[in-house]
């Protein structure tokens, strides 16, 4: 099963790009920019899109991973690579009330 250690996520079954095994991916600063969701659906991409995550994931991996690759990775693998995109994509702070929400309450 997948780890994730020092914001690298340990692939259970690693990449294999020529001669390199690729055993760890990280999820670069890129996934900062908005400019890495261009030509993507904003909502596929919320709504875990098998399509529009591996398309994001040749973006903002390191080593950047090819969709190739991303295609044949261990279902793990891409599950786990989804899940670290998570907290990129959701607004800090969310799930607690706003200032607003609890004066109306």
């Amino acid at each position: 099963m997948s780890k994730k250690n020092d914001n690298a996520i340990t692939l259970a079954k690693p990449v294999v790009r020529g001669d390199e095994k690729i055993t760890q991916v990280t999820i670069t600063d890129a996934i900062k920019q908005a400019g890495s969701l261009r030509g993507l659906k904003l909502v596929n991409v919320m709504n875990m899109d098998v399509d529009s995550v591996a398309v994001l994931l040749t973006r903002v991996t390191s080593p950047q991973l090819k969709q190739t690759e991303i295609n044949e990775m261990d279902t793990r693998d891409f599950v786990s690579l989804s899940e670290a995109l998570v907290p990129f994509l959701t607004p800090a702070g969310s799930g607690a009330s706003n200032e607003a929400e609890t004066e109306n309450q």
